[in-house]
């Protein structure tokens, strides 16, 4: 094969496919590499004067802090966001690529467990939630009493119950009573009591802390009931009162919870959070616009996609403006950009602090480089909605939350709203899962994949080295996303992630 990847006629870079020698010469493009180029970097072809833009994907991802010659290598040394922080102006022509869905016409199914409500489950858990990082220390020590490898007969008589976690945080006190902070903090303790994975939940706090239950019930219009339960520290007369009071509660929540079955339903109930991790120079080109296949599948079949991370789609929500239902839409979204562009220099930094080392070492180099290929797992079909952080995801199709790039925080968010699973692309290996909703995940090369598949699912690496199609790849990923909704276990699932990812957005001062 070609050993570089061209990915656009007009761009000015090419990316190798494997670690290219200096003197090598690139028949395709009439080129003679000049230094070591490592696997997943950009050559220039063309001579790019100092100051000038390099465009990859036709799309501008920075401009040359020096004069570079063809062949070389393009990265940090000589490729930086511009003297004005990479501002340039983005067309935003706002609906101008935004196309009506066509549905199939006999949509695909899944084997989902129904609750009484009529919302369709892909997993099927009881779960522990804090209001208070000072009750984390008991919620785990109740879900640890229902743990299958340490405990395996507290849950042997309950075999269709997933199992009974504990998802803890660092934060619940020490914060204003008042504002943005809490009421994203209360809005997504929300969206996990109210999870269709969830059968039951028991929420357990400390009693002194400034998100006292009691207001987080009324602010969010919670009431208890056999499947949901409150209480605290304070009031039980102590921790070992409350780990058994906590056992006791949740024992009688499991004849109940295990009281279900599968049932064959419509992948219009599945809503799939998307996430990219670790990424490299690679993820825009095969794991990510893989995903995007599947993503447009999963929209003509009537179920719906959430693409999040907000400062990993800077410097590209252009692209994504352009595909808004509505002015509305659109300008919600540039909204939420500029938001962070506020909540960035009132903490004295920059959108531009991305990206990682790690995606640095993979190849990429700048943000505007990256949101590019982030952009790709959205797919193409039309933006229905823009919901901020944690809010409830009601709108079918494709939309888009607003939350960090951290893809615990992210993701805590997008289950929050409503994702009964998670596809994580990456290609630096990230270590994830997330409980209650699934996750799973896709490498972007064949040297991931060989090195860490126990951790990865599925390999778009071929995309890359063997020719595979991205639609192939995508069609692969739609089943294998099919599969999980029924009830296959993903490699995060198998390993135990999960409870220690869940990690909700803290804004605002600690005090």
């Amino acid at each position: 094969m070609d050993p570089i990847i061209r990915l656009h006629p007009q761009d000015d870079v090419v990316i190798a496919r494997q670690q290219l020698l200096s003197g090598v010469k690139i028949e395709s493009e009439n080129l003679t590499v000049r230094g070591l180029i490592p696997p997943g970097h950009k050559i220039a072809t063309r001579k790019i004067g100092k100051g000038e833009p390099v465009r990859r994907y036709n799309q501008i991802i920075g401009f040359a802090t020096a004069d570079i010659e063809p062949g070389t290598h393009v990265h940090i040394q000589n490729l930086g966001m511009g003297a004005e922080g990479g501002a340039f102006e983005r067309d935003y022509a706002i609906g101008v690529d935004a196309k009506p869905t066509e549905y199939v016409k006999t949509p695909r199914t899944f084997k989902g467990i129904v609750r009484a409500d009529g919302r369709v489950a892909t997993r099927n858990y009881l779960g522990i939630l804090t209001s208070v990082n000072c009750s984390a220390t008991a919620a785990r020590a109740i879900a640890a009493h229902f743990d299958r490898e340490t405990h395996p007969e507290a849950l042997a008589a309950f075999p269709n119950v997933d199992g009974v976690v504990a998802l803890t945080m660092g934060s619940g006190c020490g914060m204003g009573n008042t504002g943005e902070g809490i009421d994203m903090l209360r809005r997504t303790l929300s969206g996990y009591a109210r999870h269709v994975n969830f059968c039951g939940v028991l929420m357990v706090g400390l009693g002194c802390e400034t998100n006292q239950i009691s207001d987080l019930l009324t602010a969010e219009h919670l009431s208890e009931n056999p499947l949901f339960r409150t209480f605290n520290i304070q009031e039980s007369g102590g921790t070992k009162k409350t780990v058994q009071k906590g056992i006791e509660l949740i024992k009688q929540m499991l004849p109940h919870a295990n009281n279900v079955v599968r049932t064959e339903v419509p992948i219009s109930h599945l809503t799939l959070g998307l996430q990219c991790g670790g990424s490299d120079g690679y993820s825009g080109i095969s794991a990510n616009p893989a995903l995007g296949v599947a993503v447009d599948m999963l929209v003509q079949h009537g179920a719906t996609a959430i693409l999040s991370e907000t400062p990993e789609i800077y410097g590209a929500e252009h692209l994504l403006t352009r595909r808004a239902a509505s002015k509305e839409v659109a300008e919600k979204l540039i909204e939420r950009i500029h938001w962070w562009e506020d909540y960035c220099e009132r903490n004295q930094g920059e959108m531009n602090n991305n990206p990682s080392a790690g995606n640095k070492a993979g190849g990429l180099t700048t943000i505007l480089e990256k949101s590019l290929g982030a952009v790709a797992k959205g797919g193409t079909m039309r933006l229905e909605a823009v919901y901020e952080y944690a809010q409830p995801v009601t709108a079918k199709g494709f939309v888009y939350m607003d939350t960090p790039g951290y893809d615990p925080v992210s993701a805590t968010g997008q289950v929050a709203g409503g994702a009964n699973m998670i596809c994580f692309t990456t290609g630096r290996g990230s270590a994830y899962g997330c409980s209650p909703s699934p996750s799973i995940k896709l490498s972007t090369n064949n040297a991931l994949w060989q090195r860490q598949s126990e951790d990865i699912d599925i390999n778009c690496g071929e995309i890359v080295d063997s020719g595979m199609s991205i639609q192939e790849k995508g069609a692969q990923i739609f089943e294998l996303i099919i599969k999980v909704a029924s009830g296959e276990r993903t490699k995060s699932e198998l390993h135990g992630y999960g409870q220690n990812e869940f990690v909700p957005w803290q804004v605002g001062a600690v005090m």
